[in-house]
């Protein structure tokens, strides 16, 4: 069986010829007989180029909040740049946005920039700068984006190449990486605040930040225990190591003011991103004024030309000003707490162990077992192969969350009760077909 079809089928061979793999990014490849090419996307809906109909819960991986095509952020969008696009000054729409995420989230300054990708890597310069200090504390499992020096100990990477939990290795995800990078790296297991606490009192001295996932993006939306975020953060205080809170996927999804506000945890870095422009391309840092204010002209670099670009900061002004003025997010956990609490129930009456990990807005299934995970170990130990199984049967039948279970099923505002019933009969028969 194949989700590609004749139309689908001949795009995808044409990108095959010109593009490797024919994708502009890894994640987007599901093989040479089931990568889509889409055709449009509205609401909660994308269409591949044969017209067939996907509910689509992968949104981009994460930006889609609002919904595709959504009528209102493209209009602002259409208005702004009619006036250009570029000016090498600052905007007005960029003033907005910095005041709107600094309302939303309580931090004091913002900077603008246009990947998640390159939030993080600015964000971890600017903790450099202001420690005087090179190494930082990642944790295993914790994605920060496509630089060399986050790409250890990933969701992509293999557990046996982390060595033992109790005396971790930070593995590459890829190739390509020069090896004297790992001695900048140490990382962590997540979920182990005892272990965090003796690293940072042996090696403070040389550690400029900790960077985090406060819900781990790519490895089944697993939550911090209760004790993690606020070790961080004491610790961070005592050792005068900067707080990096990674929110690119978390930011303005969770909650208006992210997982700040969610877990009452206020971090010295944010990095934003996806939820941030609802697809359009815009990311920010921001964070305390103190630490914010060590990126200066005459010092601590951080330039970008398509920073604060028309059309990203016309899409963040429009999301913002939803999100802020209409219920969004409690729509979206609406929609999201019932498909949940569904999905939790066809599994049990199939008889699959499972765990439901996350939020409404983000979540997981880890099949195979009924134990919570804790970390990016204790997922791995979950039935992967049936997940996948699972998910290309829900694929076939035109609902598309990521084959792939380290991916969260991302929701928008755009699904609708009537959607959710669908998606559960789907997964129902799904479920019970793969059990066949």
């Amino acid at each position: 069986m194949s989700l590609q079809g004749q139309k689908t089928r001949e795009l995808y061979q044409r990108a095959y010829n010109v593009i490797p793999h024919g994708v502009n990014s890894n994640f987007r490849y599901w093989g040479t007989d089931d990568t889509l090419v889409i055709k449009k996307g509205k609401g909660t809906y994308i269409w591949d180029m044969d017209d067939k109909r996907y509910i689509d819960y992968r949104l981009a991986f994460g930006p889609i909040i609002l919904g595709h095509a959504h009528p209102v952020v493209n209009a602002r969008v259409k208005e702004a740049v009619d006036q250009g696009t570029l000016f090498a000054w600052t905007t007005p729409l960029e003033i907005s946005v910095a005041e709107r995420i600094s309302r939303l989230t309580g931090v004091d300054k913002v900077r603008l920039t246009n990947t998640g990708t390159e939030a993080t890597f600015h964000a971890l310069r600017i903790a450099r700068s202001y420690t005087n200090r090179e190494k930082f504390i990642k944790f295993e499992g914790h994605y920060h984006g496509q630089i060399d020096y986050f790409m250890y100990s990933t969701a992509s990477s293999n557990a046996k190449m982390m060595g033992s939990p109790r005396a971790p290795i930070a593995a590459p995800n890829t190739s390509g990486i020069p090896k004297g990078i790992a001695d900048y790296v140490i990382s962590l297991p997540f979920n182990d605040p005892e272990m965090l606490e003796r690293t940072v009192k042996a090696r403070w001295g040389e550690i400029a930040a900790i960077i985090f996932e406060p819900i781990m993006g790519n490895a089944a939306g697993i939550l911090p225990d209760p004790e993690m975020l606020p070790t961080i953060r004491r610790l961070c205080d005592e050792y005068g190591i900067v707080m990096i809170m990674d929110e690119v996927k978390t930011g303005f999804r969770i909650a208006n003011g992210g997982a700040q506000e969610y877990f009452g945890v206020k971090a010295d870095l944010v990095t934003y991103a996806k939820s941030l422009g609802n697809g359009y391309p815009i990311a920010a840092i921001a964070g305390k004024e103190d630490v914010m204010m060590t990126v200066n002209p005459g010092g601590m670099a951080h330039g970008g030309t398509y920073s604060g670009n028309v059309a990203g900061a016309a899409a963040a002004d429009a999301t913002l000003e939803l999100l802020e003025t209409t219920p969004v997010i409690e729509t979206i956990n609406k929609r999201g707490k019932a498909l949940m609490e569904g999905l939790d129930e066809i599994l049990t009456e199939q008889d699959i162990p499972h765990v439901v990990t996350g939020v409404p807005s983000m979540f997981s299934l880890l099949l195979g077992s009924d134990d919570k995970p804790r970390t990016f170990r204790d997922y791995l130990n979950s039935d992967m192969d049936l997940y996948e199984e699972i998910g290309m049967e829900l694929a076939y039948r035109g609902v598309l969350p990521d084959s792939d279970g380290r991916e969260p099923w991302f929701l928008c505002e755009a699904l609708s009760e009537a959607d959710v019933d669908e998606t559960l009969n789907i997964f129902n028969d799904s479920v019970k077909a793969v059990k066949k």
